[in-house]
């Protein structure tokens, strides 16, 4: 994830953003305990504790997509940018309402899936969010081909969600 920090770091330049990682204390979601999602929520009050009542985009892959997407609900959260997220059926959605979503996605990933990302986008309009289905045409699950595309991407939608209020 760092050159996507990088990239929207670049774009945010002299905008008075703070661009920041979370890093997990457990390996993998580990069933109902979610413990990446817990860890980014734990993020968010650290953040809060520091910055106070700040506007925060999340953005995550993979495994961390879904974990910025449950943390979607606290209030310091504005929108969220998942690339390549893993979007199971039965994710929850209902936090989501008044939430901006971007959700990137190669149809041909075959680690995580493109149309549970598209369902969920689906599901997260019923629920309120402002949820917009991205596809990339290159990068599998590693994002590693066309990896600027993804890159620019991400920082020109990160940049619109902290700039637009």
């Amino acid at each position: 994830m760092r050159p996507f920090a990088a990239a929207v770091a670049r774009a945010t330049r002299g905008r008075g953003v703070l661009v920041a990682e979370v890093r997990y204390r457990h390996r993998g979601w580990n069933g109902p305990r979610c413990d990446a999602a817990r860890d980014a929520e734990a993020a968010l009050d650290r953040l809060r504790g520091i910055a106070g009542d700040v506007p925060v985009v999340l953005v995550g892959h993979s495994m961390g997509g879904r974990a910025a997407l449950r943390a979607a609900g606290a209030p310091l959260v504005h929108g969220v940018v998942a690339l390549a997220p893993w979007c199971p059926p039965d994710e929850p959605v209902g936090h989501l309402a008044g939430r901006r979503l971007y959700l990137l996605h190669d149809e041909q990933d075959r680690v995580t899936s493109a149309a549970g990302s598209w369902e969920f986008v689906r599901r997260s309009r019923l629920a309120g969010a402002d949820a917009t289905a991205i596809p990339m045409p290159t990068g599998g699950h590693a994002m590693l081909r066309g990896a600027g595309a993804w890159h620019r991407r991400t920082a020109a939608l990160v940049t619109g969600l902290v700039t637009r209020d």
